[in-house]
């Protein structure tokens, strides 16, 4: 009986590889014809983040359920009431911040963790918070599966930033809140710049970019019209 069980696994195994391999080949191409067709021709410019688009597999991501949508240009829903954000969207705010690889980025709301992998793969430390445990456990189990040990995360209220690694060169934030928080700001660097949406919930909202220059005089310009998930206040468990 052991005999023929071993047997079985054995020519089982090679099929289910076959199986592996050639999902990943058709998320490549999958990835490949997202970048080409909503991300370059749609007017993202930056080479770093083209290639790292082009690198980070956005189907590890979305939920097992979903992973057929991985490469539609929409955001997709990974629970607690959030969502992955739309590819575009993830390159635009990324290149908006004009990121150099030795730079340390702030990200407020890690969700499933695709856009601080995202930046991951162009600067060396990418610092990232998110407030529903869940989401925090399970991208951080993510990061270390994947490879992306400049990641660091943790699980906290994202509207007082990280404090202990300030200042950032770039902060990014994955969820709109009625105003740019003051404790993020401080914790950017002169010379920095921080993308937010900025707007009330669930209404048309203001994808914003803010510059502090070598001063410390902050100016904010109006990107685009967006649509997130609210920023949330309260750790959920």
């Amino acid at each position: 009986m052991f005999r023929k069980k071993y047997l079985k696994l054995i020519l089982i195994l090679p099929c289910f590889l076959v199986l592996i391999q050639t999902a990943g080949a058709d998320y490549k191409k999958e990835r490949e014809k997202l970048v080409q067709e909503h991300i370059v021709k749609d007017g993202i410019k930056d080479p770093e983040v083209i290639k790292s688009m082009l690198t980070v597999p956005r189907e590890e991501f979305v939920p097992d359920n979903l992973k057929k949508m991985a490469y539609l240009d929409k955001p997709l829903p990974i629970g607690y009431g959030q969502t992955i954000s739309q590819p575009y969207i993830v390159a635009l705010m990324t290149e908006l911040l004009r990121l150099d690889k030795n730079d340390k980025v702030l990200e407020i709301g890690t969700g499933s963790g695709y856009q601080a992998a995202v930046l991951g793969t162009i600067v060396d430390n990418v610092y990232t918070v998110e407030i529903i445990k869940p989401l925090g456990i399970k991208a951080k189990k993510l990061f270390k599966r994947l490879g992306y040990s400049n990641i660091s995360a943790k699980i906290d209220d994202g509207y007082f930033g990280w404090e202990e690694h300030a200042p950032y060169d770039a902060i990014i934030v994955t969820a709109a809140a009625d105003h740019i928080p003051p404790p993020l700001i401080k914790q950017l660097k002169k010379g920095g710049r921080m993308c937010i949406p900025v707007g009330q919930p669930y209404f048309a909202q203001v994808l914003k970019l803010l510059e502090k220059d070598e001063e410390g005089k902050i100016f904010i310009h109006d990107i685009l019209p967006v649509i997130f998930v609210p920023l949330t206040r309260e750790i959920q468990n």
